[in-house]
């Protein structure tokens, strides 16, 4: 079927273009009779108001924010801790009449859809760089989370002290330790870093974990070579069992294994308890995050909790607010029964 222009529709009801635009845009320009006979009528031959997409560009404003996730959104979405991130977001959103569309980051450009979002909100460092750099050129309000763009304002917690005050209760003098980290360099698959070069490491929260776990073991005295540390490509069970086995196997097998997720801790814990190894008294670990599972799981895993649904929740207010203030939110160090 055709679609039915403005013209159209006001030819078949025999009333003028005005009056059609003012019953869907300006009530107070209508008797409440009129224009409930000019919405039913419309309703009938199946015209549902003036292009939206004009309206937007037109007005400036479309009442859709835009969430960048860091990567596709088939992963994203399965997530547990970037699925509670959108919850928050959503939630306040929701309250403000607002609506949410997901947008992947490792899509090609945003260009697609700049022109019809009042604003950005980007949750991690998107896969695509290019992203970051189109989101900064860009005129829209853009909140970031979890890592940083220049003259924009930011959600983070303090990744580096959260990290170095994990490892610090975990480690003890003498240790052999190892770090399981994620996205630390430019490979498709689980593997030690090596001399690989760094990946985004001046805006990263790994980098910032690492440079946090890095801290604790130099004031131990315990030295951690590149080999002894794994990198995930993405914060999923396959990479982590894979890891996991790997740095179980190795020979001598470390005390302490500092994870940069609890994704990644819980895949090492069901790994080392399926060998038989004694958790905490053969090999100690740490997580990341406090998600519900890490709660759970038996024995209890040690871990840094933040509230992602709070973070999601602060990014959009401060989105809305149109303040330009960064912000760091709290976190908490939970021991639990792993090291």
């Amino acid at each position: 079927m055709k679609k039915l222009t403005l013209k159209d529709v006001a030819k078949q009801l025999g009333v003028s273009t005005a009056t059609i635009s003012n019953a869907f845009n300006r009530p107070d320009q209508l008797s409440a009779n009129k224009r409930t006979e000019i919405l039913e009528a419309c309703k009938e031959i199946g015209y549902t108001g003036p292009n939206r997409a004009a309206q937007i560009l037109r007005k400036g404003q479309s009442n859709i924010v835009a969430l960048v996730l860091a990567d596709s959104l088939d992963y994203m979405v399965t997530d547990p801790v970037a699925n509670t991130f959108i919850q928050g977001v959503s939630r306040v959103l929701r309250e403000n009449q607002k609506h949410l569309l997901l947008y992947a980051g490792d899509s090609d450009t945003i260009t697609d859809v700049v022109d019809f979002v009042d604003g950005f909100i980007c949750y991690g460092a998107p896969r695509n760089g290019a992203l970051s750099t189109q989101l900064n050129q860009q005129s829209k309000p853009v909140v970031t989370v979890d890592f940083n763009l220049e003259g924009r304002p930011a959600i983070n917690i303090d990744n580096e002290k959260a990290s170095y005050e994990i490892a610090k209760a975990a480690l003890r003098p003498g240790d052999r330790a190892a770090i399981l980290g994620l996205r630390l360099i430019d490979s498709p698959s689980t593997c030690r870093i090596y001399d690989s070069p760094l990946l985004d490491a001046e805006s990263s929260i790994t980098y910032r974990r690492l440079d946090g776990y890095c801290r604790a073991l130099k004031e131990m005295g315990i030295e951690v070579a590149t080999d002894w540390i794994w990198n995930l490509p993405e914060n999923a069970g396959m990479y982590a069992v894979q890891a996991a086995r790997e740095v179980l196997q190795s020979w001598p097998r470390p005390d302490v294994i500092l994870c940069m997720s609890d994704i990644i801790a819980l895949e090492l814990l069901q790994c080392a308890l399926t060998m038989g190894i004694d958790i905490p008294g053969e090999l100690r670990i740490t997580g990341f995050d406090g998600i519900e599972e890490a709660a759970r799981t038996r024995p209890y895993m040690a871990t840094v909790c933040q509230s992602s649904v709070e973070k999601g929740m602060e990014a959009a207010k401060l989105l809305l607010s149109g303040d330009n203030t960064s912000m760091s939110l709290p976190y908490e160090i939970k021991l639990g029964e792993t090291i």
